[in-house]
């Protein structure tokens, strides 16, 4: 019986290692969260881990969270494009990349405590060593921002490394061959108009 997450195209390239999935989680800054609502929906989103929980976070409004926090089936896609892979060939061109895809269901995270911790997760992802600087966040702002919590326990690992993978036939073209890789990185900080102050270290930090 398949599983939904056996990988049916280039299995050699799966995994079901929980500290790959989880390295990739953490690096990645955006997921996209597909769901049934009256049809497929894919909605890109923020995410964070914490211990063996993916969080997500938005607005008690959202569609999106009113749906996970009644315990819809999900589907959580999370890509870091390493890449393009520039082969002889069109049809062996390919890209290197790093992929969880995590299916379960969550519920929603209605602890205030609870709740504020994990809202604390998502700031130390997004820019470690920030909160210190940020005022607390009052209850009436936790209140506010709903979170669904979902289980890591069904999820598959996929990735590409490495060059083109060229037929034989093929390696003598006079056809320049290999990685172009691709990286996510910050540009220089822009200062919103009201601040006065440098760029503190932990911003500088992002710069590499």
């Amino acid at each position: 019986m398949i599983r939904k997450t056996d990988i049916q195209r280039h299995p050699e390239r799966g995994s079901s290692d929980r500290l790959a999935a989880y390295a990739i989680l953490d690096e990645a800054l955006l997921c996209h969260v597909g769901f049934d609502d009256e049809g497929p929906v894919v909605i890109p989103m923020l995410h964070a881990r914490l211990g063996d929980d993916l969080l997500l976070h938005g607005s008690p409004a959202s569609r999106l969270l009113r749906t996970l926090s009644e315990g819809a089936e999900i589907c959580v896609t999370v890509t870091i494009f390493d890449g393009l892979v520039l082969a002889r060939s069109a049809f062996n061109s390919s890209a290197n990349y790093r992929s969880v895809v995590v299916f379960g269901s969550g519920h929603e995270v209605t602890d205030l405590s609870e709740r504020r911790t994990m809202l604390d997760a998502f700031t130390d992802k997004l820019l470690p060593g920030r909160r210190p600087y940020l005022r607390p966040m009052t209850d009436k702002e936790v209140r506010a921002t709903s979170v669904v919590s979902i289980p890591i326990e069904d999820f598959s690992v996929k990735t590409r490394s490495g060059p083109p993978s060229d037929a034989a036939s093929d390696m003598s073209a006079a056809v320049w061959a290999g990685v172009v890789p691709v990286r996510l990185s910050p540009l220089e900080p822009q200062p919103d108009p009201h601040t006065d102050s440098d760029v503190p270290d932990h911003v500088r930090r992002m710069m590499g």
